[in-house]
């Protein structure tokens, strides 16, 4: 019973924004308890000292909300002082969600981008404080899950504390962002049990955005929330026929266990002592190593297939040669080594520029897990600005990458910002 629900289906869902309003929103979620109003539910969430003395998500946190068969769900037993372990999540639960805590601050945003290309979440849950509104950084977040191509739901929380005027200014403005032509969102407010099955089984339409209004302290509207999330269907579809292709979003050094990776399945299926290729190094090369455990869940499983996240033991790999962007792919001694490239090929949006771009222009690119600075080597046209289209030909400034045709990157410098798609491995 233990692994077959490891391999239940389960929906990556980033959260995102407003400081420390979502690592609340999720600590009253998956722990069951209200908030105190000082922080109390968001404490369990955070990795680090400083951001328990901040209040600040800094890095990118995983968290897991199960549901049961009776739709009920699965919670820390109240009074006992007892957490549950996300393995007994996963065996009481017949559903489970995983959600990436992502930081809403300025001085964090890379590490947001990189979350959201890197994690492949299939929702955002958008963050928006009542008492303070769309601020500069709700609205960059809600750019980058536009320009993703993600369906994006809102949830307004500090709806106890907020004078009624000043939510109704709230309101207004996020529906008037919605409804503009950059975003041409149909805002839709979640008020009974109706809507809510209404606006889960036609949120596979882009067009649609779902906005909630909920208290943390009091606990105003979060059942509706819980019932949305519940009911809410998988939309991503994974090839499992496809070779073993699995990009590595985070690496680790576990005592007695060695070099972990974690990240997403994006095809096949794997098999605990599956030898498989792991690359590119600095040089372009890849290297062969065996998986020796899979982790899903934080549950020992014996396999894992296409669109789970999971964590992989490496066999006779040192930490320090692998970097987040690598990726590891299915061995075959009959079948060529696989090609990285320095050089791509996109055809770019230009979201915004304050001038122009030109060639030997530099900018962070990122695209699914990889996240490095390119330069433009050459373009269809002489010079690029905002809302500009063209061709364009970049090379990373420090390693070979493994990408695809057809996958989603952003590329960023300060305030400059675009978004394009693969069309060509350049030699």
């Amino acid at each position: 019973m233990q692994e077959r629900l490891a391999f239940e289906t389960c929906l990556p869902k980033a959260v995102i924004n407003e400081v420390f309003l979502k690592s609340t929103l999720l600590g009253v979620l998956t722990k069951g308890i209200l908030d105190d109003g000082r922080g109390k539910a968001r404490v369990n969430l955070f990795r680090h000292k400083h951001e328990i003395e901040s209040g600040r998500t800094s890095s990118v946190g995983g968290e897991i909300l199960g549901f049961d068969s009776k739709s009920q769900p699965v919670v820390h037993p109240g009074g006992s002082g007892r957490k549950l372990t996300w393995e007994e999540i996963c065996t009481r639960a017949t559903k489970v969600l995983s959600f990436v805590d992502l930081a809403g601050h300025e001085k964090y945003l890379k590490t947001t981008v990189f979350g959201m290309t890197g994690s492949a979440p299939e929702f955002v849950m958008l963050m928006v404080g009542a008492n303070a509104g769309m601020i500069g950084m709700t609205k960059e977040h809600l750019g980058i899950a536009l320009s993703l191509g993600i369906p994006v739901l809102v949830v307004v929380t500090k709806i106890d504390r907020c004078p009624p005027n000043i939510l109704q200014n709230t309101i207004k403005e996020l529906s008037t962002i919605l409804k503009s032509k950059s975003c041409r969102k149909i805002p839709l407010f979640v008020e009974t049990d109706t809507d809510v099955v209404m606006t889960a089984q036609n949120f596979v339409s882009e067009r649609l955005c779902p906005i909630f209004q909920i208290s943390n302290v009091t606990g105003e509207g979060l059942d509706l929330l819980r019932n949305f999330l519940n009911i809410l269907p998988a939309q991503t579809k994974y090839d499992m026929e496809q070779p073993f292709h699995y990009e590595i979003n985070e690496t680790y050094s576990v005592p007695f266990v060695g070099t972990v990776v974690s990240g997403i399945m994006m095809s096949g299926v794997i098999h605990v002592g599956d030898r498989v290729l792991i690359g590119p190094d600095h040089s372009g090369n890849f290297n062969l190593t065996t998986i020796k455990g899979i982790h899903r869940k934080r549950v020992t499983v014996p396999a894992a297939r296409a669109g789970q996240s999971v964590t992989f033991a490496l066999k006779n790999v040192r930490r320090n040669t692998i970097r987040k962007g690598m990726v590891l792919l299915r061995y075959d001694k009959d079948q060529p080594p696989p090609k990285c490239s320095r050089r791509f090929e996109a055809e770019v949006l230009v979201l915004y520029h304050s001038t122009t771009i030109k060639q030997k222009y530099q900018a962070m690119v990122h695209c699914g897990a990889v996240r490095q600075t390119a330069s433009i080597i050459s373009m269809e046209k002489q010079l690029l600005r905002t809302g500009d289209r063209a061709k364009v030909q970049f090379e990373f400034v420090k390693n070979p990458e493994y990408l695809n045709i057809g996958s989603r990157m952003i590329f960023r410098e300060g305030r400059t910002k675009g978004i394009g798609k693969v069309t060509r491995i350049l030699e």
